[in-house]
């Protein structure tokens, strides 16, 4: 019965199995020579990943943790800014922008992680 069920899966390989071996000595894999350049799925990953942050954004932070992280990463499409131009918009001092950056930004990542 072992040999059947051996003989059954004589034929399979493995995409990390090594077919050959480079000029230099390395050796390449079927998965190398397969893959291909394409970077759809990776594209749509990172629209998936906006469109999440964008929800989480409106979702669980206040309108001044929403404004602070606008401006400090420049999600709208600005400049980022330094916590001391922020600061200086807000008329805080910059420890607290930063207090209140990283608050947000806690209360973002959990909020992504959940979903």
């Amino acid at each position: 019965m072992h040999f059947r069920a051996c003989r059954k899966s004589a034929g399979d390989i493995s995409l990390d199995e090594p077919i050959e071996s480079d000029g230099d000595g390395n050796a390449l894999a079927l998965m190398d020579v397969l893959s291909s350049p394409d970077d759809s799925l990776d594209r749509i990953e990172l629209s998936d990943r906006r469109a999440l942050l964008a929800k989480c954004l409106h979702t669980c932070l206040n309108d001044r943790e929403r404004e602070i992280l606008i401006l400090r990463y420049g999600l709208s499409g600005g400049i980022p800014m330094t916590q001391r131009e922020i600061a200086g918009q807000f008329g805080i001092s910059r420890s607290y922008i930063s207090r209140i950056e990283k608050k947000a930004i806690q209360k973002l990542s959990a909020a992504m992680n959940r979903t």
